[in-house]
């Protein structure tokens, strides 16, 4: 299946998408909540992905009840994440290839995510890749968090490049719908969250991997590499 438009520029989710740090994300919560003395579900935690913190604290006050202590479990889920991810997170399927593949045909790539930048520039750094994107949008650089598609006009303007030539790729429901709402190709490489109808809607591909996305380029800059380099 060819894109629909030229790939002028690639934007990149970071948790769930570039490193495995979703489980991780989860790991910690739900420690930091039994030591709190409550369960947090599977679902509920599914809930918070893709939301800046603000977001995620809502899903918790309406699952636990509006004086549950989100403060308390953020601090205390930040430092047993931190201590869990000591062993250096891994980073998904394809990853390495993909930016290889981006250098090669000379094309820019961002970050936009959800994150802290302290967290995106600790994940990335681990795995010496933090140089090989041209921007990094993350929490704060932006108005308004996913699903507002503030965040990929952001990452659209800091690459210079119109939002109909980036390609988006994201893991997370609320990803997708910011990036498709900022007017980008968007393709669902799903981690924790399975793709929805409404996601295909808002989608040109559900790819199971980084390494179908690359396959998706490969022929649109192979032919025409020589002329470009």
């Amino acid at each position: 299946m060819a894109l629909p438009r030229d790939v002028k520029a690639v934007v990149f989710d970071m948790d769930g998408l570039l490193v495995d740090s979703e489980v991780v994300y989860c790991e910690a919560l739900t420690s930091q909540a039994a030591a709190m003395g409550y369960d947090l579900p599977l679902a509920v935690m599914k809930r918070m992905i893709g939301h800046a913190w603000a977001g995620s604290a809502q899903v918790l006050r309406d699952h636990f009840g509006p004086d549950f202590d989100t403060d308390a479990l953020r601090d205390g889920s930040v430092r047993r994440f931190y201590e869990l991810a000591q062993a250096k997170i891994a980073l998904k399927a394809g990853v390495l290839e993909i930016l290889d593949h981006l250098d090669a045909c000379r094309l820019p790539r961002a970050v936009c995510t959800s994150s802290r930048r302290v967290d995106v520039e600790h994940h990335l750094t681990a795995h010496g890749l933090l140089d090989r994107f041209h921007a990094v949008l993350a929490q704060g650089d932006y108005p308004r968090p996913k699903p507002s598609p503030d965040p990929y006009l952001k990452a659209a303007e800091a690459l210079g490049v119109d939002p109909a030539h980036c390609l988006a790729l994201e893991d997370s429901h609320n990803g997708v719908r910011s990036a498709a709402a900022a007017g980008m190709m968007t393709i669902m490489v799903p981690d924790m969250l399975d793709p929805t109808e409404e996601m295909r809607s808002l989608c040109v591909r559900i790819a199971a991997d980084l390494h179908e996305v690359r396959g998706l380029l490969e022929p649109r800059y192979h032919s025409g590499m020589s002329g470009r380099l």
